[in-house]
């Protein structure tokens, strides 16, 4: 199961409200306007007021939950809450129930594929033993359980059972007994690939409409492609010594980036993901960490960020004065401010590195919302809690309304932010991304 720890928006910024997002005040008409021309603005603006577009922002539904009740959203707009023992399904686009149905045991963990809910819940058996349910996303049915834990692979519709390892690798990363391929329908073992002490587990690119490969590299660096429809073993080699955490290596421009040391010090090579034969190696520098950025691969460290073309590992642009980037359905965000390291810089450019849009003392709001960002920013010593559009044609971001002061928690989907209150509900709010 691949997962991401919830993202609690920072509201406690205290830098103020920019100029150009002052709240507008209101005019009055001259004296000496006669009676016949006041007329017929009233009725100008009479009909106008009717023809008025709905508010950029506004509160759809609400539902009471308790502040540790977990909620998740999917890709086709479907939010997912678990409370007080029931799990309900709900239409972000009309805010109408899908199906609500009783759950066996808290859940601590919420991930979706393959059409299935899959909740991971600490004491879910007769034996006090975790395990994995996968529900329907269509009526809330349980199709099938499982004690191992159960993750979803990008460009895949096969999902892989595991044990996991408890290291500082993280969980999901590192696994140990074996790796089980799974029926979405039935929860059935199509294969097994045996894990004689322990390995890292990753999913990679496979070439045209044949889909992804599991990548398994074991303690004793022996690597093995395996196909993830039958399981059988493509290529195996070996690759250098490296820590393997949880981003290292990583898959970027179609190739296994991973990073390593050397007697000449720290670099970077790149290997193929079918055949794991070498492509390039080109020095690290003090990058501690590789991203996709676009078409390119970015380089990130306290020494700024340089972005890589993955098929020759040479250098496009490089920018020392950023510390990370973040990638979200195509924009890519810069980071790193005199203030924090995780502040928003702007939206880049991916491929020469320029700024599109300033995000200087905004927070980006977690999740997908197409082609755009939702961001947040406080002012008037915390009372008042901005959210915009930030797009890469603007030069700033479009501010939509203003927040309940104490909101947090949130995540974004295109046309929707989901947020907690401060008493714990959650609110789903609709908003127009274009004026």
């Amino acid at each position: 199961m691949v997962d991401g720890p919830t993202v609690f928006i920072d509201l406690g910024m205290e830098r103020g409200e920019p100029d150009e997002y002052v709240r507008p005040s209101h005019s009055t008409l001259p004296r000496w306007v006669p009676p016949a021309l006041v007329a017929a603005i009233v009725l100008l603006v009479a009909g106008a007021s009717a023809a008025a577009p709905p508010p950029a922002l506004s509160e759809m539904l609400r539902l009471s939950v308790s502040p540790a009740d977990p909620y998740t959203i999917t890709g086709d707009g479907t939010l997912l809450v678990q409370t007080l023992g029931t799990l309900a399904s709900f239409d972000l686009d009309d805010a109408g129930l899908h199906w609500q149905t009783g759950t066996e045991a808290p859940t601590y963990r919420l991930a979706t594929g393959a059409g299935l809910l899959l909740l991971r819940s600490p004491t879910g058996s007769l034996s006090g033993d975790p395990v994995t349910r996968a529900i329907s996303l269509g009526d809330g049915t349980v199709k099938w359980r499982r004690s191992d834990s159960v993750m979803t692979v990008a460009g895949s519709p096969i999902l892989l059972a595991y044990t996991p390892v408890r290291s500082y690798s993280g969980t999901g990363r590192r696994v140990q007994r074996s790796v089980d391929a799974l029926d979405p329908a039935t929860g059935a073992t199509l294969w097994s690939v045996p894990v004689p002490s322990t390995a890292v587990l990753l999913g990679v690119p496979g070439p045209g409409d044949d889909g992804a490969r599991m990548l398994l590299v074991h303690d004793n660096r022996t690597v093995a492609v395996h196909d993830l429809l039958t399981g059988k073993r493509l290529a195996e080699g070996a690759l250098p010594a490296a820590d393997y955490g949880p981003d290292n290596p990583v898959v970027s421009g179609g190739l296994i980036l991973l990073r390593h040391p050397t007697p000449a010090g720290r670099v970077v090579s790149a290997f193929d993901p079918l055949t794991l034969q070498q492509r390039w190696t080109r020095p690290a520098g003090f990058a501690f960490g590789i991203t996709s950025c676009g078409v390119l691969a970015c380089l990130t460290g306290p020494d700024g960020v340089r972005a890589i073309d993955p098929a020759d590992g040479s250098q496009r642009w490089f920018h020392p004065e950023w510390r990370s980037v973040q990638e979200r359905d195509g924009v890519v965000i810069a980071f790193g401010t005199p203030a924090g390291e995780n502040d928003p810089v702007g939206i880049a450019d991916p491929g020469t590195g320029a700024l599109l849009s300033d995000l200087r003392g905004w927070r980006v709001v977690s999740g997908r919302a197409g082609d755009h960002l939702l961001v947040t920013r406080t002012s008037d010593a915390g009372r008042r809690t901005m959210v915009a559009v930030a797009a890469p044609g603007d030069a700033q971001p479009r501010l939509l309304g203003d927040l309940p002061t104490g909101t947090g928690d949130c995540q974004s989907v295109p046309d929707r932010l989901v947020c907690r209150a401060t008493s714990g509900d959650l609110v789903v709010w609709r908003y127009r991304p274009k004026g």
